[in-house]
């Protein structure tokens, strides 16, 4: 049974046929799925979603374009949604230097917060990093204190950065573009990557792999990146199946 370890299934391209897809899942074969917030209106959400389906689990936080939304109370509020049962983590949180849709100096100090919240509260963390490789890095390792832990969400970056994250206690989760033909760095991280620190996901609505990539991604659909993966590794499908599963519930806690 596969895991998809980030879906956005609250998300209103999903509205027309939710529940259908919720409940497909086991029979199709993924076993969990994760559902981070980008914002305090989707964490809410998540919640709701980890609380009325058993195959759901949700974290809370705040991504970096929304940072300049968040104001004084926000941190009270995510900490209260971190007492829910079936809240595994903080995120999707980070930087994002791409869009620039909330200032640097926002998302810096937004993200640090959350950071310290993590910690406050015992749970790993949900990083989105988008060409700001070196200011995550740098705050990250500022943060890790030997109580910080967390997964580099729909990592894009290098062979290199990989293994430093991993050296701060982090896990790589590679999702759909590692199917992607051209992909050739995506898929030397693949490669390279220690399987015991290798997570999955699809990022639905997002980033839908080969060979539906254009269409509207679904967390099924991560079993194209597990079959990916498979082959570049030279293992079998079921191996990676299973250790990306296993990965996932011991980072986040999930019996």
């Amino acid at each position: 049974m596969l895991i998809d370890s980030h879906a956005h299934l609250d998300d209103r391209r999903f509205d027309k046929d939710r529940d259908e897809i919720i409940k497909s899942l086991e029979e199709a074969g993924v076993e969990l799925v994760i559902n981070p917030g980008a914002d305090v209106s989707s964490s809410i959400k998540a919640v709701a979603l980890a609380e009325k389906y058993p195959n759901i689990y949700a974290a809370v936080g705040v991504h970096p374009h929304d940072a300049k939304t968040m104001d004084e109370n926000t941190i009270d509020l995510l900490r209260s949604f971190t007492k829910r049962e079936k809240v595994v983590a903080i995120g999707e949180i980070g930087l994002d230097y791409h869009y620039d849709n909330s200032p640097r100096d926002v998302q810096r100090k937004r993200f640090r917060e959350q950071l310290a919240l993590a910690k406050e509260v015992g749970l790993p963390v949900i990083i989105h990093s988008r060409d700001a490789a070196k200011d995550t890095y740098d705050i990250l390792e500022e943060a890790q204190d030997g109580s910080l832990k967390g997964v580099m969400h729909c990592y894009s970056g290098s062979i290199e950065m990989a293994m430093e994250y991993i050296k701060l206690g982090f896990y790589i989760s590679l999702a759909g573009p590692v199917t992607f033909k051209n992909a050739r760095v995506a898929k030397e991280v693949a490669k390279a990557v220690p399987i015991d620190r290798l997570l999955i996901e699809t990022d639905a609505p997002y980033l839908t792999p080969e060979p539906y990539r254009g269409k509207r991604n679904e967390p099924v659909y991560v079993r194209y990146v597990a079959g990916t993966i498979a082959e570049l590794r030279g293992m079998t499908f079921e191996e990676v199946a299973k250790k990306t599963a296993e990965n996932t519930k011991r980072l986040f806690n999930i019996k």
